[in-house]
């Protein structure tokens, strides 16, 4: 449970003025709200610094130092928020199917399942700027739009898949079971995204924010806007990655930070 002070301090970190009741609609206030105030990044794991997943750290970094982080610290934090509001949480573990060229990937993604009122939903603030913005309800088949864009889950072999539409149909995006997870789970998968040599979070810089009406997303060196209107890309010069990280991103860092990277390499 989070201490009182911590989770006001979590609440302004989000922009809501009170904490949400522990209702379907208090959910998907609370989701978007992290969802597009937090981003996805992984600028520590580059720097060679290690990733804390206890709730201390968690709210050192991504509430009082405004950082953002990968799946298992949003997801985390936004569990520990979630029951400390009284929601009825699950935690679960997920294959990523996006951009893995049909390689079969360990379970290295984080996401939950709440019950309310006897209806399931899945949460998850951590996928990056392609995720949803507000929780999924867990019915096979039923295409739920948000903003401009569109996601589902389908049954497949007693797991699921949470697909997203694209313009050439619908896209996988990861595959998981309703089995639960313990924190420890967590402890091995993240090890493993933030030192093995073949995780793509050791290699290359990912950082994605998302708002209703677009999707920010710096893979490497490569600035992409997605809108309504289409998608625009750019490279972005060493010397405006920390103003671009900072004006887009909202990830404010020190001077002279030197973030090491390498060409994008997710699915290679």
């Amino acid at each position: 449970m989070i201490p009182p002070a911590e989770l006001a301090a979590y609440l302004a970190r989000i922009g809501l003025a009170r904490p949400p009741a522990p209702t379907a609609a208090g959910l998907a206030e609370l989701h978007l709200a992290h969802a597009t105030h937090i981003p996805f990044e992984n600028i520590d794991v580059l720097l060679g610094r290690p990733i804390r997943l206890d709730p201390a750290s968690l709210h050192q970094k991504l509430v009082r130092d405004k950082r953002g982080g990968y799946c298992f610290e949003q997801n985390l934090l936004f569990a520990s928020v979630l029951e400390s509001l009284g929601f009825r949480v699950t935690k679960l573990a997920a294959r990523v199917r996006y951009r893995a060229n049909n390689k079969l990937l360990p379970r290295t993604h984080m996401l939950l399942r709440l019950d309310i009122e006897e209806e399931a939903w899945i949460a998850d603030v951590g996928f990056g700027g392609s995720g949803p913005l507000v929780p999924l309800r867990l019915v096979a088949g039923l295409e739920q739009p948000q903003y401009l864009w569109a996601y589902r889950v389908v049954e497949e072999a007693g797991t699921w898949v949470l697909q997203a539409r694209r313009p050439g149909g619908w896209e996988d995006f990861y595959i998981f079971s309703l089995e639960p997870q313990h924190d420890v789970d967590y402890e091995v998968a993240s090890h493993y995204v933030s030192t093995h040599p073949d995780s793509p979070f050791t290699r290359s810089l990912a950082a994605q924010r998302a708002t209703p009406e677009a999707r920010y997303l710096l893979r490497s060196r490569e600035l992409i806007i997605e809108r309504a209107g289409g998608i625009e890309s750019r490279t972005v010069a060493e010397g405006e990655l920390l103003g671009v990280l900072d004006a887009l991103f909202g990830l404010p860092l020190p001077a002279g930070t030197v973030i090491p990277d390498q060409p994008w390499v997710w699915g290679s």
